[in-house]
């Protein structure tokens, strides 16, 4: 049942019926659950203030007020995650003007990170020592997201079928809901939807992997009796991590093997276009921001390539 608001009643009420009928069933599962946590904050720090209250001053302490315990980037995500329900209450008269009208983001300074990719030689150095026998596990997991990029969710939705091993391809066109009770669940959007090429030593790696699987059972998710046994990214990158540590390289994730893929292939001259649709990217603009770090050496390297190259005009 729909409840009509009044200026007076407060603005988590209104932001949480606005989540409900906005986003639970339009967005993926994930994505509502950065919606309920946008929701924890506001409840935790404007419970009381009503939508006539939802001033500049107000929106910006509150942005202010979490800012405090986060970076800015996540501050960034919280704004953005409150801004849509906001505009709405303006175009309804509910809230008189825009609050976040020249809103300033603040934020922690970030914690060092640590390195979230391998370099060619430390990439090799793992996939050789892989333990890659004749059946199924998380060995030839790790290798296969190390030669597509694919993501941890797409990679587990994977069947034999989705396999063309004729024409060197991969079709990604699901993932698996790891987080949840199992089940092929749609892509992250229309650009996840794809073909990956891929070379020839894993196309017999995988035809005589898959060559007596069920052909749409997925390969690395088991059933137990009627339902699929429970998979945890953690097990997988533990598993990773095992291996890096014994192999002195640095200890990344799963999801630092898509990196790892990404930044060789721009190292190695492929176009920032083809890296986003083997990604399944939805523009070039989200590669060019996550990768801006390699984008940069690569500028570096060209520099000193034209440099050389003047140089070398006498």
């Amino acid at each position: 049942m729909l409840y009509e608001f009044k200026t007076e009643d407060r603005f988590i009420d209104y932001y949480s019926q606005w989540i409900r009928i906005y986003k639970e069933g339009a967005v993926r599962e994930v994505t509502l659950a950065k919606y309920k946590m946008a929701q924890a904050w506001v409840e935790k720090l404007i419970p009381d203030v009503s939508l006539q209250e939802m001033t500049r001053v107000a929106y910006q302490q509150l942005i202010n007020d979490y800012a405090k315990n986060h970076e800015r980037q996540t501050t960034m995500d919280f704004h953005h995650q409150l801004k849509g329900a906001i505009l709405d209450a303006v175009d309804e008269g509910l809230i008189p003007h825009d609050p976040t009208r020249k809103i300033i983001i603040k934020g922690k300074t970030p914690k060092h990170k640590k390195k979230k990719y391998l370099n060619q030689f430390e990439l090799h150095n793992l996939l050789s020592n892989l333990h890659l026998g004749n059946e199924v596990n998380w060995d030839y997991f790790i290798l296969l997201v190390a030669k597509t990029g694919m993501r941890f969710s797409e990679a587990l939705a994977l069947t034999p079928k989705d396999f063309d091993f004729a024409h060197q391809t991969l079709s990604i066109s699901k993932t698996w809901n790891y987080k949840g009770e199992g089940g092929f669940l749609p892509t992250k959007n229309k650009s996840s939807v794809r073909k990956i090429q891929i070379d020839w030593q894993t196309v017999m790696q995988f035809a005589g992997l898959t060559k007596n699987l069920p052909l749409e059972e997925p390969i690395f998710v088991h059933r137990k009796d009627d339902t699929y046994e429970p998979i945890y990214n953690s097990t997988v990158n533990g598993i990773l991590a095992r291996y890096c540590k014994q192999l002195k390289i640095p200890v990344i994730s799963i999801h630092g093997l898509r990196h790892t893929h990404a930044s060789i292939l721009l190292f190695a001259g492929v176009s920032i276009g083809s890296v986003a649709r083997r990604l399944g990217h939805a523009s070039m603009t989200t590669t060019q921001k996550i990768y801006l770090h390699v984008i940069q050496e690569l500028e570096n390297q060209d520099i000193d390539l034209v440099m050389r190259s003047l140089a070398n005009l006498t």
